[in-house]
């Protein structure tokens, strides 16, 4: 690592520019822009999440006095609070969310051979949603209701790697069970719901593409059970069934077989019951499947908590999207430079380390490699084990 780099451009070094190229000049996005290019956008940004700025304006102070280091940082040769804001305005979105996606892809790459405590084969993915209330009059786009806007961030979260594999931005109007849309299913892998997701219709889909569902049963479903599945079983379990759905357009939206595994959690003493189309894994490894659903909650609390998505830089659609998909370049950067560099401490301890440390000159692996942890602590999220 070249000592006479500052810690920001150290990071940057991490970044593919070239395929950020490519995705520029596939929308022509550059075009008519002398300077202060998408690049030099991407990287205020980027400096913002991971210096924890509070707002664009901070974001900019916080350089203004660092004017002759703005070339070395990859900024460009000036930064102006007009230039960002019309820039996160009007600037295509699309350029921040494909490379937010390859940054995503080489992160889960790195990750893949990280250590997992169930006997499933495919990749096991948690998705829901989180929702960030704004102001009715600077965001009338995302009106929601009760005279109020939002924003609804769709996550689907690899809780093998850690990372998320897909991030989508909409107005908080759009319907939870449509975010099954978005989704695009691989062969042999697990998709983990609660509740909300409840759309039969939905889920027969990820069933006719090879894939695996594991939601949360609602209170009210109607099942008429053909058999029970026996051999023996964890004594958490107390029914193992295979049958169908059998009311109202149940049957139509999922005509085939599901099953149902109802589990009684000792700790909190309730009970709960899972639908799935896996029919093989035990019944307990169903369980344990949904339980992974909270590393998702984990990761919305943090994204929250510790990157900017909850108070946004710019008003329109367009420039809320630029700050979600730079929030996520953000958390995939910090965790390709863990893998790179083989720390083993946390993305927040990190996090914590450079928002102070960018513009000084030490060499990364050396400054992450002298934190003392024992001082660090990250908030523990009491969550229960079932939502």
């Amino acid at each position: 690592m070249n000592q006479g780099k500052y810690v920001f451009a150290q990071l940057v070094d991490f970044l593919p520019k070239a395929q950020f190229d490519y995705i520029v000049k596939k929308y022509g996005a550059n075009k008519g822009i002398r300077s202060f290019t998408y690049w030099n956008q991407m990287l205020v940004m980027l400096f913002g999440q991971l210096s924890a700025r509070e707002s664009m304006r901070d974001t900019i102070s916080s350089l203004e006095p660092h004017r002759q280091k703005h070339h070395h940082l990859g900024l460009g040769n000036s930064v102006r609070l007009t230039t960002l804001s019309v820039s996160n305005e009007r600037r295509d979105y699309r350029v921040f969310e494909e490379f937010a996606t390859i940054l995503i892809h080489k992160a889960r790459a790195l990750r893949q051979d990280e250590p997992f405590d169930l006997p499933v084969k495919g990749n096991v993915y948690a998705f829901d949603s989180s929702t960030i209330s704004l102001c009715l009059s600077l965001f009338p786009w995302a009106r929601f209701k009760y005279g109020k806007s939002a924003v609804k961030l769709h996550a689907q979260y690899d809780v093998r790697t850690n990372i998320p594999s897909l991030v989508v931005v909409t107005p908080a109007s759009v319907n939870d069970k449509r975010g099954i849309d978005f989704l695009c299913i691989e062969h042999g892998s697990y998709y983990i719901f609660d509740r909300g997701y409840n759309d039969f219709a939905r889920l027969y889909s990820i069933n006719l593409k090879d894939g695996y569902f594991v939601i949360r049963a609602n209170d009210n479903l109607k099942f008429r059970r053909i058999y029970s599945i026996g051999g023996e079983r964890d004594k958490s379990i107390i029914a193992d069934q295979i049958g169908v759905f059998t009311t109202g357009l149940s049957p139509k939206r999922y005509p085939e077989k599901v099953r149902r595994v109802k589990y009684h959690d000792a700790e909190q003493d309730r009970t709960f019951v899972f639908l799935t189309n896996d029919f093989d894994s035990p019944a307990k490894t169903i369980a344990d499947l949904y339980h992974k659903r909270w590393a998702i909650e984990l990761f919305f609390k943090w994204m929250k908590q510790h990157l900017k998505i909850k108070s946004f830089w710019g008003i329109s659609e367009n420039a809320v999207k630029i700050q979600v998909y730079s929030a996520v370049i953000a958390y995939c950067l910090v965790a390709i430079v863990a893998h790179e560099l083989k720390s083993d401490k946390s993305i927040y301890n990190i996090l914590q380390v450079l928002s102070i440390s960018l513009l000084d000159k030490t060499p990364v692996n050396q400054l992450l490699n002298n934190i003392d942890y024992k001082h660090v602590k990250e908030q523990d999220y009491n969550l229960l084990l079932f939502n």
